[in-house]
């Protein structure tokens, strides 16, 4: 079986480092790498929902439905991202009750 690279080097296909666009390089500091930006960017909608609350309060120019939905959004990537957290312990305990 011929591989995808020698394929497109016989047919003058330039090749792409990364086909799928939001797909992490191969290894595992790319994979600690997409875990911290998943992170950082669930932080930053935290941060932005935290400060739309704060300048509807002080009544500041901001539309009720924007600072709702911001709030919305922040709560369930954080929801997300704590499912995420829970099955890779669940994995992670799975791993290691494995005897060898």
């Amino acid at each position: 079986m011929a591989s995808i690279n020698a394929i497109q080097q016989q047919l003058n296909i330039p090749q792409t480092p990364n086909p799928l666009p939001g797909k992490p390089e191969n290894g595992p500091e790319s994979f600690g790498k997409f875990l911290l930006e998943g992170i950082q960017e669930v932080n930053q909608m935290q941060q932005d929902a935290d400060r739309a609350v704060e300048s509807l309060f002080t009544g500041g120019d901001v539309n009720p439905a924007e600072v709702l939905t911001a709030v919305q959004k922040a709560d369930m990537s954080f929801k997300m991202m704590l499912q995420v957290r829970n099955k890779m312990m669940q994995a992670y305990a799975e791993v290691k009750d494995i005897r060898v």
